[in-house]
């Protein structure tokens, strides 16, 4: 039996042996997920401080990465990037609602071009099986982008949270789904 195979069964043993902790933990993350869709606009701006955050301390980071490297040809840019996402840092905390505007409008920016790529991509696939997901998948994402940005900036209320709840709500069903079948295969 090869490494892959091993390890494989292995990992089904241990979800086997715990599928009650992956259980709690998708019903744990259901109903969060079900909170953070339930108020959007706190889960939004929740999402936009921690991004703000995020870019302050990876900035400070970059910037002691920047005088590691001084000397070299790097260091100018390194010092650049980082004191940048210091400062998009403290921005987006100071004005939290702006960040939140501002980052529903590069989601909406990403769902539409990602819709455009993938409807694209899909008559390219065309002959082959299942070249309609594909299609459909797009036509969700630019649908989805299209309605974000004609509702800003009413939808950066609601967007960025809704993102998060559902995320986090199919990844509960994930480990729910993943806990019930290694329950019912359990020997």
């Amino acid at each position: 039996m090869s490494d892959a195979v091993q390890a494989m069964e292995d990992m089904k043993a241990k979800i086997q042996e715990n599928w009650g902790w992956f259980l709690a933990l998708g019903i744990a993350l259901v109903i969060g997920g079900l909170i953070l869709i339930a108020a959007p606009l706190a889960t939004s701006i929740a999402v936009t401080i921690l991004i703000a955050v995020i870019l302050f301390v990876g900035g400070l980071v970059q910037i002691y990465n920047a005088f590691k490297t001084k000397g070299t040809s790097s260091f100018f840019w390194h010092l650049i990037t980082g004191i940048i996402a210091v400062i998009g840092g403290i921005v987006i905390y100071v004005n939290p609602l702006a960040g939140t505007f501002a980052l529903t409008l590069v989601i909406a920016a990403i769902f539409i071009a990602q819709g455009i790529s993938q409807i694209l991509m899909a008559f390219k696939l065309r002959p082959h099986e299942g070249w309609v997901w594909v299609l459909i998948a797009g036509i969700v994402s630019l649908a989805a982008g299209v309605m974000i940005w004609m509702d800003l900036p009413s939808s950066a209320a609601w967007a960025l949270g809704l993102i998060a709840g559902i995320s986090v709500l199919v990844n509960g069903w994930s480990y729910i789904a993943i806990a019930l079948a290694a329950r019912a295969a359990k020997p």
